[in-house]
């Protein structure tokens, strides 16, 4: 396994739960990349947008494995995992605003998503400390949030207890590849063998030396700068995770609140910049003015895995018998970590694709007379 964030290190948890021989490896710190960076936000139902239906059962189906997931991860690890299912607000403040999300709503219920409609004054009876000018809000009641760094923190150690190996600090710097199937990974100057080679490295998964062109997944980084604000946990400034007009807002129960994020394509430029971070607070403050008494507790930046079309990568590769691909994850990598593991760790063990993710194959991307 190549990659210790969250779809690493659940697939290897799957497939050292299922007896197999699993070996983790992860070029820093395990859940501290992408999985560290993001706000852990279940949100099959907001975040559905003209151009992405194809990607929507699969969201949804994540989405509805989450609650199990967590029980049995919870289980499994001892720890808590911090899985909340309060539903998610999407709020409008302006006119323009006001027809966003409107149209938004009227897309999303044409796709049989179960959102509610609220005015200003129903908005601000769910969360007081809106804005007063709150025009009107749209209700998720089936999207969520979990505690990213917590989830990944407990699949470490139901990994360990599975039998699972990580490996931390240790870099995969290519692929060994024998007569067109994987022989195993080069680290350093030596090569740790395996029957098969799960390439999860996020953002940096089409860094592999060894592998053929074609065997390459399409994926870049694309950065997100973040911060958090400390709340008082018995009293705090929101309940719901909330997006506002350019920005989201994640209430933890430690009195934590993420605000995110910018989208940005900067390579791996880890630079939090000026520019970014004021947009985040002025798009936060106006949505919820309290926050300006706020201390700030943490800024930080990540790079979401993004494919060519921002829908994962997953199943075989091309070319190359034995690596299978599990990236391109982009901003649904929390959301998609349970069906991710549960589809890859079958394919490993089984050999046929699970038909949920047969539309996300590396094989739409190949040249059109390559895959005929």
């Amino acid at each position: 396994m190549i990659g210790g964030g969250i779809v690493g290190l659940s697939i290897g948890w799957r497939l050292a739960a299922a007896g197999c021989a699993v070996d983790v490896f992860e070029r820093a710190k395990a859940g501290q990349a992408a999985s560290r960076a993001a706000a852990g936000m279940l949100a099959a139902g907001v975040e559905a947008e003209p151009g992405e239906q194809p990607l929507l059962p699969l969201c949804l189906e994540s989405q509805r494995l989450w609650p199990d997931f967590a029980a049995e991860l919870e289980a499994a690890s001892g720890l808590e995992v911090g899985l909340r299912r309060e539903g998610t607000m999407v709020v409008a403040l302006t006119r323009d605003d006001l027809n966003i999300l409107r149209s938004n709503y009227e897309f999303q219920r044409k796709l049989g998503l179960p959102l509610e409609w609220l005015t200003g004054a129903q908005a601000k009876e769910r969360e007081p400390f809106l804005n007063p000018r709150v025009a009107a809000a749209v209700y998720s009641p089936n999207d969520g949030q979990v505690d990213n760094r917590k989830a990944c923190g407990a699949l470490v150690v139901a990994l360990a207890k599975a039998g699972g190996r990580l490996h931390e600090g240790v870099e995969v710097t290519g692929v060994e590849v024998t007569n067109g199937r994987v022989a195993g990974v080069v680290l350093g100057d030596g090569l740790h063998q395996a029957d098969v080679v799960v390439l999860a490295a996020g953002a940096w998964s089409r860094q592999m030396a060894g592998l053929p062109p074609a065997s390459l997944p399409p994926v870049r980084p694309v950065k997100g700068q973040m911060l958090s604000v400390s709340m008082d946990p018995a009293d705090p400034l929101l309940r719901h995770v909330v997006w506002g007009p350019k920005c989201y807002l994640v209430p933890r129960a430690d009195g934590t609140l993420i605000v995110g994020a910018t989208t940005e394509e900067k390579g791996f430029d880890a630079s939090l910049t000026a520019g970014g971070v004021l947009a985040l607070l002025e798009a936060a403050w106006r949505t919820l003015p309290g926050i300006e008494e706020r201390p700030i507790t943490e800024m930080w930046t990540g790079f979401r895995p993004g494919s060519r079309d921002d829908a994962p990568i997953l199943g075989p590769a091309l070319g190359v018998d034995g690596l299978v691909l599990a990236t391109g994850h982009h901003r649904n990598g929390i959301l998609l970590a349970p069906i991710t593991a549960d589809a890859i760790a079958g394919y490993v063990l089984a050999g046929q694709v699970d038909p949920r993710i047969a539309g996300f194959g590396a094989d739409r991307f190949a040249p059109r007379e390559a895959a005929a």
